[in-house]
């Protein structure tokens, strides 16, 4: 029986261990004793500045809540003896495009001297949700009838509200900067797996990309990996908000295989649509209005995460997931990532704080929260600035990593 096994990938910033600004250097003391303990679980990305941590093939979200704790507390056990932290975001409120340096491996090499400073001054962290769909054909065209709910859980990840320390006005501005590399976006309208594959073979022949693994789209099959990797969503700070989407990504992968009618008629017209619903969950994320792909009318976010829940319900027992929804369903309560520190900025510069300072601020509370896996009390602030925090942290609204893996940050 075909059980949806499922892995995640985490991005993470690697910061100064008492500041938390952005190091532009790979610290290879600090990566090598972490890679003894981790293994092929981490790996270096294109900028030193980032490191990328990826679980094995999965069945349950306990586990997949167990794996990613034990990183991150692996990660901040071998940090406090190297100066080094980690911040799990799609932004690093601090980092400076122009202050990036390259990893030094053959692929990246060959990576940043065709893309230039797209490449290189893209610091970037994302959330990657690989879901098993064995049958490659079934990979190209449910991921076309899967687009439409990719704003949704963009939406629910938004945690990349600053940018070069300013606020951008966005809560998801990663997918924005995301969008300067090329074959980004949501994937081209490919009928089948011929047509995908003929796409990559050209590209390959040409010598554009040497695989299809340099194809980025917010959503793509794997020709390696018998998966559907989902690309668009945000590292998210805290490790259940990670997991929760990951359920949700494969109770819609599991629907849409058992109900084939599922936007079998997605047109240029929807494309144009979820286009606009992109833009607008970067942009407002849990508190926008978006586009009902049927009605073709203006819907709340939290009346499309409702019906998508009901919709997908019948999958919920099978795949074990009750937990991830009722998680799910108090984000926009609760506030994303994004959310949280612009609150937190906000209430710091009501406090008389400078940008500077509050931001500052706010990327520190990112370090002790990513390695904590759960968002952490901010105790630097001020107490009025504190109060209305402290009820967002109730007993049982939120889902907590496993206590034995969960780190204590330092």
């Amino acid at each position: 029986m075909h059980r949806y096994r499922f892995g995640i990938e985490e991005e993470y910033f690697l910061v100064n261990r008492q500041s938390a600004a952005p190091r532009s250097e790979l610290p290879k003391p600090y990566m090598a004793a972490a890679q003894k303990r981790l293994g092929e679980r981490l790996t270096t990305e294109i900028l030193q500045s980032q490191i990328e941590v990826a679980t094995p093939p999965l069945t349950s979200s306990a586990d997949a809540l167990a794996e990613l704790a034990r990183y991150r507390s692996v990660l901040t056990e071998v940090g406090r003896d190297h100066g080094v932290g980690i911040i799990a975001a799609g932004t690093h409120p601090l980092a400076q495009p122009q202050q990036q340096r390259m990893t030094r491996k053959r692929r990246y090499s060959k990576v940043i001297s065709d893309l230039g400073m797209v490449g290189l001054g893209n610091p970037i962290s994302g959330l990657h949700v690989h879901v098993e769909v064995p049958e490659p054909d079934l990979r190209v065209e449910i991921m076309h009838r899967l687009v439409p709910f990719l704003p949704l859980l963009l939406a629910l990840s938004t945690s990349s509200p600053f940018w070069c320390g300013y606020p951008t006005g966005l809560l998801g501005y990663r997918n924005a900067a995301n969008d300067a590399l090329p074959r980004t976006g949501f994937p081209e309208m490919f009928r089948n797996l011929s047509e995908y594959e003929t796409y990559v073979k050209t590209l390959v022949d040409a010598g554009i990309v040497p695989n299809a693994t340099y194809v980025w789209w917010a959503l793509r099959p794997s020709l390696q990996h018998p998966t559907l990797e989902l690309r668009i969503t945000d590292c998210c700070t805290a490790i259940a908000d990670s997991v929760a989407i990951a359920a949700l990504f494969r109770a819609l992968v599991r629907h849409a295989i058992h109900h084939p009618e599922l936007n079998a008629t997605y047109s240029a017209v929807h494309r144009a649509l979820v286009e606009e619903n992109r833009w607008r969950a970067q942009r407002y994320g849990t508190d926008g209005t978006y586009i009902d792909l049927v009605s073709f009318e203006p819907v709340s976010f939290r009346s499309w995460l409702d019906s998508v829940i009901a919709m997908v319900a019948p999958h919920v027992d099978h795949l074990g997931i009750e937990d991830d929804i009722q998680h799910l369903m108090s984000i926009p309560k609760r506030g994303t990532s994004a959310h949280l520190q612009l609150e937190y900025f906000r209430g710091l510069r009501k406090f008389g704080r400078s940008p500077r300072e509050a931001i500052g601020d706010v990327t520190k509370w990112l370090r002790t929260s990513t390695e904590t896996g759960d968002f952490t009390a901010r105790n630097n602030e001020p107490k009025k600035v504190r109060e209305p925090f402290a009820t967002l942290r109730a007993p049982g609204l939120r889902r907590q990593a496993p206590s034995a893996c969960r780190c204590t940050a330092s």
